[in-house]
């Protein structure tokens, strides 16, 4: 007999999710792993299921109500798009670079995945504790451009596949821009228009959480995590996302500040020289360069924001980017150097 449906099963209830795997036959009726609940996602319970047999599983259940401070609500289906995009990155992507999809439950919004072997290294925490490698950021920007240019190269079949994936709104668009423009007046009217040219832009499959918090170094290789704001979109939401990450880290470690410059401007050239001389190229740039601007601001003022800047430092990045919101550079490492000199001024 067929397992129920198990819309209200818990992930990180160990007893419950045990039954549920065993019900579900993912494992042997009798067999015991180990089950561990991983810390720090906002958006998902994730647990890890370590096996005797040596293999072992990430487990993802995508919440309704986001574990941050101001409600922030996003329809749980949403895991479904991540399923997706595993499945396209996995097809298209170099080998390795993103984990292997074990199983899908639309039921209990569930997906599984191979975990990342052992050792391994989450490249915000050792970014965060002085770990910069310019050889990391350039491979993070060559990751980047191959996803964007192997999604539109396989356009006809990628975009239709993605049609229901509209899950940018609730994840990003609202509350990274039009939630940031309640909080920022001077930052208003370029938050609006910001959200109205990207929505003009639907170009090639877009990340939406390409960040150091969802890469792992294993090998010496970036490992990409947490697709499930994947859509047919602008890209150059994602290179502003980025940047953004390495840009407040830049703020945060004044010590190393230079050199987060200098990774910001190698993770862009190492991104251009992967995308190539696509038709949408040459008119990417100044859009990247004010989502940049967009997701410093709400990255300090919206409803995620970095925890490790100080009140004191997100209103010193507001009153940089709203000067920089109002006379915008045209290219990225132009940006760069402007927000880094004006945040030691």
């Amino acid at each position: 007999m067929a397992a129920q449906p198990t819309p209200s099963l818990d992930i990180e209830q160990s007893s419950a999710l045990l039954a549920y795997l065993r019900a579900h036959q993912h494992i042997a009726s009798d067999e015991t792993p180990r089950i561990e609940v991983l810390a720090g996602g906002i958006s998902s319970r994730t647990v890890l299921v370590e096996r005797a047999s040596g293999e072992a599983w990430v487990l993802k259940q995508s919440l309704d109500k986001l574990r941050v401070a101001t409600d922030w609500f996003s329809d749980p289906q949403r895991i479904h798009c991540e399923a997706l995009a595993m499945r396209w990155f996995n097809r298209l992507l170099p080998s390795g670079r993103v984990p292997t999809l074990i199983f899908e439950d639309h039921d209990a919004h569930v997906v599984a995945m191979q975990a990342v072997p052992q050792p391994h290294e989450n490249w915000k925490k050792r970014l965060l504790t002085g770990g910069l490698s310019q050889a990391h950021a350039a491979s993070f920007g060559s990751l980047l451009g191959q996803l964007h240019r192997l999604t539109y190269d396989h356009r006809t079949e990628v975009q239709p596949s993605f049609a229901a994936c509209n899950f940018f709104e609730s994840l990003r668009l609202e509350p990274y821009y039009r939630y940031t423009s309640t909080q920022i007046a001077d930052a208003a009217d370029f938050l609006t228009a910001l959200i109205t040219d990207t929505l003009a832009h639907p170009l090639t499959l877009v990340h939406g959480d390409f960040s150091p918090k969802n890469v792992l170094i294993y090998q010496d290789q970036p490992i990409l995590l947490d697709h499930e704001v994947a859509h047919w979109g602008d890209p150059a939401f994602d290179i502003g996302f980025s940047l953004t990450h390495l840009l407040c880290k830049a703020h945060h470690l004044a010590a190393q500040r230079s050199d987060f410059g200098a990774a910001s401007k190698l993770y862009w050239h190492s991104y251009l020289h992967e995308l190539g001389d696509l038709d949408w190229h040459a008119s990417l740039e100044p859009r990247a360069v004010h989502h940049t601007l967009g997701c410093l601001m709400a990255r300090a003022a919206g409803r995620s924001q970095v925890e490790y800047l100080s009140a004191d430092a997100k209103q010193r990045q507001i009153s940089v980017v709203c000067q920089l919101m109002h006379a915008p550079p045209t290219t990225i490492p132009d940006l760069i150097d402007h927000f880094l000199a004006r945040l030691s001024t």
